[in-house]
């Protein structure tokens, strides 16, 4: 057992968080998103939900500070997801700007992902996409 890791992170986790590099991105996705149809790379995160991940992954991946290091998958409406309250309240305390794109767009960045991790987040456009920055 390591101390300062929080649990939720599973080993397979833990190896791709490592192998990531500066400008990669990672996809945590939702219990609907089609994880693996849209990429080979997939770390089953079964029972946990998408905030959970979040809140421990940014405890040890740093955000790009270059470029935008957050994307949204929008639904194409005026009242946006509830659960982007969550993560605005997950990522208040770091330096970050975010960019909202449709889901079809949402797909295309996370078949270049460097992952996706699959939740079973019931929330619907509950995806994000995490840039790494450096240390």
């Amino acid at each position: 057992m390591l101390k300062g890791i929080p649990k939720i992170l599973s080993p397979d986790l833990l190896k791709v968080l490592m192998e990531m590099g500066h400008g990669d991105n990672i996809v945590i996705a939702d219990g609907n998103f089609p994880s693996a149809s849209v990429h080979h790379r997939v770390i089953r995160a079964d029972g946990h939900n998408v905030s959970s991940l979040l809140e421990a992954i940014l405890k040890l991946y740093p955000l790009d500070t270059a470029q935008v290091p957050v994307i949204l998958m929008d639904n194409d409406s005026e009242v946006k997801p509830p659960i982007w309250k969550d993560y605005f309240n997950i990522l208040g305390s770091y330096d970050f700007t975010y960019e909202c794109v449709d889901r079809f767009k949402f797909y295309d960045i996370a078949k270049e992902a460097y992952a996706v991790i699959a939740t079973s987040e019931p929330a619907l456009y509950a995806n994000i996409i995490l840039k790494k920055g450096c240390c």
